[in-house]
């Protein structure tokens, strides 16, 4: 495991580190498992004046967290910008990019945080992957211009941090499964990170009904009175998640990227090799063990990532395109499955996808 201290030495240094004016997405961070990192993130990037552009569907939670943040610089050169919007929508998230892209020419920061275990429905989709999955994948497909613009400055941190369930993916049938080829190429510039935040008190679970509510209630209070690797308090989760989007331990590689902190040497990544630029990590910031990895393995050898996008070709529809990258939204989806199975599908599907 990353010790906390470790961490928190990596995030003491983001000041002297990081360029000028970095430009940050945080998607879901008004509330919820996104707010304590972006607390943190703007903690230490203060100096650096940085621009923060913070996406969420609720106005009062926004003023609360908006009042926090600002007050961390209150001489106003640092900046919070608000958008509301329902991200469950994809013309949503669309709209929420299109005013992103006409403010900024490049993003060093993309933070994915919502989420949901609710089943109910949105635009046909089940609310749970439409969140965790569809909603994930169609902004980072819209804003890959932007991190590429910021991956082409030299040392320029260019990442993407989505925050789901890193290391738990696990076998998928690949008939039934929604996916999308998020670029044609890469190109090694941009690291891509699927994190899981280990159990923390966001209130998640007091949000949910029926069955899935009573075991994320259960679980909370059985782990909330010990600091085990799997309950994590509200602000380590923050730190660690900072630590996450601006440490060079996950660059792509040659050159690093990030904070450099002695004795934390770069990770390895999904698919098994040291720097890969794509990394599956737990709570605890390590990367998958052996388990995990020969799991994805085994998929990229049956051609899991192929099928997903004969899939597209053969019966997803055509939502619509986004420069050279188009989102094919149509699901099959069942809403009698349990929240938690179809939360590892989507899981799994994502990390195979950041790979592409």
């Amino acid at each position: 495991m990353v010790s906390l201290s470790a961490v928190q030495t990596s995030n003491a240094r983001i000041a002297a580190t990081l360029s000028t004016t970095p430009v940050a997405v945080s998607i879901g961070a008004t509330s919820g498992i996104g707010q304590p990192g972006l607390l943190q993130y703007s903690q230490h990037t203060a100096p650096q004046n940085p621009r923060v552009y913070v996406v969420g569907r609720s106005q009062p939670a926004a003023d609360e967290i908006l009042q926090q943040l600002r007050s961390i610089k209150p001489d106003g050169t640092a900046e919070y910008v608000f958008i509301k919007a329902d991200v469950s929508l994809l013309r949503q998230v669309d709209k929420v990019c299109k005013q992103i892209k006409e403010k900024e020419n490049a993003i060093n920061l993309l933070v994915l945080s919502q989420g949901t275990l609710e089943m109910s429905q949105v635009e046909k989709l089940p609310l749970l992957p439409a969140l965790s999955y569809y909603s994930r994948m169609r902004f980072i497909a819209n804003l890959l211009p932007l991190l590429r613009t910021a991956a082409s400055t030299t040392s320029s941190l260019s990442r993407v941090i989505t925050v789901l369930a890193g290391t738990k993916e696990g076998p998928i049938n690949p008939s039934n499964i929604p996916g999308k080829k998020v670029s044609k190429n890469n190109h090694g510039q941009i690291s891509c990170i699927h994190t899981y935040p280990g159990f923390v008190d966001t209130g998640l679970g007091r949000s949910i009904t029926g069955i899935t509510g009573g075991v994320m209630k259960a679980a909370y209070l059985l782990m909330k009175p010990f600091h085990t690797k799997h309950y994590i308090p509200f602000e380590e989760c923050g730190d660690r998640h900072v630590f996450l989007v601006t440490s060079s331990r996950y660059s792509t590689q040659p050159l690093p990227q990030g904070v450099v902190v002695d004795g934390l040497d770069t990770a390895v990544g999904s698919n098994g090799h040291i720097g890969s630029g794509v990394y599956t990590v737990d709570e605890v910031c390590e990367s998958a063990d052996a388990r995990g990895q020969a799991q994805l393995e085994e998929l990229r050898q049956n051609g899991v990532k192929e099928k997903v996008w004969q899939h597209l070709q053969d019966e997803f529809e055509d939502y619509g395109g986004v420069g050279d990258h188009v989102l094919f939204l149509h699901t099959r989806t069942r809403l009698d499955r349990p929240a938690f199975y179809q939360a590892k599908v989507d899981t799994t599907i994502l990390t195979l996808l950041l790979q592409l």
